[in-house]
């Protein structure tokens, strides 16, 4: 009964798995920032959607903040300079997904102020709400949590349907992440703000922000700048890996699940992660361009771990150069070490989706509860993956599919497209099957399949 009464409780959702955080090297050290690179790569494409187009040509000269590359549609953003520099090079470079993507280079003026100089301010109050989304794609801001969905297009309720509440996703679930955590307790007056302005935009009438209860300080240091008049709450929830998921926060703060297939705006929800909102909370009023976002370096091999503001487009290679490799490294990460993405290359740059570099000496940087070699072994049907899934999908079924390439029964028949990758299957698996990695092949085929239809 007990077992039971838990799985119903408020601020808990069933399945999910408890790795060890990881958080104690970063989580106590404050935000700082780091120098700016001699020479920033800067991606036209960012976020979901089309690639903004270029505006600048090379040779150019570009001011910290000005626009290089314009909204290509409604699905886009536009892309600003992070640094006063000079244009040097358009064309394609390496990216962290693997294929070089379109980049805007800029080599950057040494001994410059490296002030914004392109801003424009303006009383928020007074601006309807379509002029609020047009003001909220001009900064060029997208999820920072790591989608990188344009939050203009998340902001705009469709047609038909209505949003009552707003749930600010203040968890972090991710081991070794603390960039969110430290924004709430340095900035919290810019977290609220952003909600305030959010509220506005959407039209709701309350707004919840939940945060796990391993940082129940960060909870406190925001209740404490509250207005009496605001109509937002914090709550904690527990902690347990993948809580930021947006469906598994909604079932944790309101007890409440999105159908499949469904989003949370169908029941009246807008879920936005806590650094965008802070984001928005600071440039909105200014009209200013989003430049720079708070990275978490950290990992076993790296000399000044901490949570550091980096202007968009800094190369990896030169972060590591700044703070220092204790030795020789096996893997280097971009985000969290569960959904997070493996570098070849330490000519990466940094983007608005970055919200963690961690740095390894050895490959097994995250404790799993399976074998910790390397090897693969055949499944051994031991149900791990069913118990931890979050979405209460058959990960080994779908394992078992993958390797015959069923990959369109997998969608059909199991569900494939509501898995949202948190990578637990894979984290249990004693047979170290890469079971989110055989999801992840199995959608982008089943993709370029409906493409070709």
């Amino acid at each position: 009964m007990l077992a039971l009464f838990d799985k119903f409780r408020k601020g808990h959702f069933a399945h999910g798995v408890h790795p060890h955080y990881h958080k104690e090297t970063t989580q106590g050290k404050a935000i700082k920032r780091l120098p700016f690179a001699p020479r920033l790569i800067v991606p036209v494409s960012q976020h979901i959607g089309a690639p903004a187009k270029p505006v600048v040509k090379v040779g150019e000269e570009v001011l910290r903040g000005q626009v290089i590359a314009e909204a290509n549609g409604f699905m886009s953003v536009p892309v600003h300079a992070p640094a006063t520099g000079v244009v040097s090079d358009i064309g394609l470079m390496p990216s962290a997904a693997g294929p070089k993507t379109l980049a805007i280079v800029i080599d950057v003026y040494k001994g410059d102020s490296q002030q914004v100089h392109y801003s424009d301010p303006v009383t928020l109050e007074r601006l309807s709400r379509d002029e609020l989304l047009q003001r909220v794609q001009a900064t060029g801001m997208v999820g920072l949590g790591g989608a990188a969905f344009p939050s203009h297009v998340k902001l705009r309720v469709p047609e038909g349907k209505a949003a009552h509440t707003l749930v600010i996703n203040g968890c972090e679930c991710e081991p070794y992440l603390t960039c969110d955590h430290r924004v709430m307790l340095e900035d919290p007056e810019a977290l609220l703000q952003g909600i305030r302005y959010v509220l506005n935009i959407l039209g709701a009438s309350k707004a919840i922000v939940g945060i796990e209860d391993n940082k129940a300080d960060a909870a406190e240091a925001i209740k404490a700048k509250l207005k009496p008049d605001d109509p937002i709450t914090v709550e904690l929830v527990e902690t347990k890996y993948p809580q930021g998921a947006e469906k598994m926060l909604l079932k944790s703060l309101l007890g409440i699940e999105v159908p499949a297939g469904g989003l949370p705006i169908d029941l009246g929800i807008v879920v936005n992660n806590v650094g965008t909102v802070a984001q928005l909370g600071k440039l909105l009023p200014q009209g200013e361009g989003l430049i720079e976002r708070v990275v978490t370096v950290t990992g076993s091999n790296i000399e000044k771990a901490g949570n550091y503001l980096i202007p968009i487009g800094t190369p990896v290679r030169f972060i590591l150069e700044q703070l220092g490799i204790t030795a020789g490294h096996d893997e280097i990460i971009l985000g969290g070490p569960m959904m997070g993405m493996a570098l070849a290359s330490l000519d990466v740059p940094i983007t608005k989706g970055t919200s963690g570099l961690l740095i390894f000496k050895e490959r097994t940087f995250i404790d799993k509860q399976g074998e910790q070699s390397g090897t693969v072994f055949p499944c051994i049907k031991c149900g791990r993956c069913v118990d931890a899934c979050p979405m209460y999908l058959n990960p080994a079924q779908m394992g078992w599919l993958a390797g015959s390439r069923e990959y369109g029964q997998m969608e059909s028949d199991f569900h494939l497209n509501s898995c949202f990758e948190c990578g637990c299957c894979s984290f249990v698996c004693p047979s170290n099957i890469p079971l989110v990695q055989y999801f992840r092949i199995a959608k982008s085929v089943n993709r370029e399949m409906k493409g070709k239809a």
